[in-house]
């Protein structure tokens, strides 16, 4: 396949909303050593982004096909399921600083916001097969995105131990499938179309899973408070969708 220039547009710009995504640890540079109530609090607004995040990609999935992104769900469960049972015992895991069960659960969220990060590039891609102006458009929307989602992964590092600068690393780590599907998604657009919605539903399924199997019992256990957790969680998912909508 012959790569012109905007070819190479197209993978500095998904590079770039991947780079976005560090973004989210820098709030961590003032906010060193949270006590457990805050950490219960950081878990929440996690989950809460989560939400809205979730909520966005399947909204948009279904503008394309419900059915397609009911299947993408249901298959990002089974997915994180399987990866639960094939990933060695959390007492084998050391990642960013992190051992037990607190390396495992970010292992899985960085996993999770991996698989979200295909369906972006993909979009991002696909949008550029429909005209330069509104796949620039979509770049930038994303890339402002993945701050909020960069959060999310620092969220669930920092507080136990991880450093600003590594959780960053995680962050962009976690977005690089975007430059990497943007390209052939732009290639192949027509045949990457019908996808779309089944990998938006994929990665909202996963984060579904990890919401509530995860982020939300911690937040309970850390903070002490329902209440609280679900106060914080609901704020959080009404921030993030609103801040979607104005994307």
């Amino acid at each position: 396949m012959f790569i012109d220039t905007l070819t190479i547009q197209i993978f500095f710009l998904a590079l770039a909303t991947a780079l976005a995504t560090g973004l989210g640890a820098l709030p961590f540079l003032w906010v060193k050593h949270p006590d457990s109530r805050w950490i219960g609090i950081a878990n929440a607004v996690a989950a809460g982004l989560m939400l809205g995040a979730s909520f966005s990609l399947v909204l948009e999935g279904t503008h394309a096909s419900g059915w397609s992104t009911a299947i993408g769900v249901a298959l990002g469960v089974v997915f994180i399921l399987i990866t639960r049972r094939v990933l060695p015992d959390h007492d084998q895991l050391t990642i960013g600083g992190m051992s037990g069960l607190n390396a495992r659960r970010a292992l899985m969220l960085f996993l999770v916001m991996t698989v979200h990060s295909f369906a972006e590039g993909v979009g991002v891609g696909v949008a550029f097969g429909g005209g330069q102006a509104i796949g620039l458009m979509i770049a930038i929307a994303i890339a402002v995105h993945n701050i909020p989602e960069g959060l999310a992964i620092s969220l669930t590092m920092v507080p136990r131990g991880t450093s600003v600068w590594k959780a960053a690393l995680f962050s962009i780590a976690s977005s690089l499938p975007q430059p990497l599907m943007a390209v052939p998604a732009y290639w192949f657009v027509e045949q990457f179309k019908p996808a779309l919605p089944v990998g938006l539903g994929f990665a909202a399924g996963a984060m579904l899973w990890m919401v509530f199997s995860e982020l939300l019992p911690e937040s309970v256990k850390e903070s002490h408070s329902t209440r609280l957790t679900a106060g914080v969680t609901m704020l959080s998912t009404v921030a993030m969708v609103a801040f979607t909508f104005m994307l």
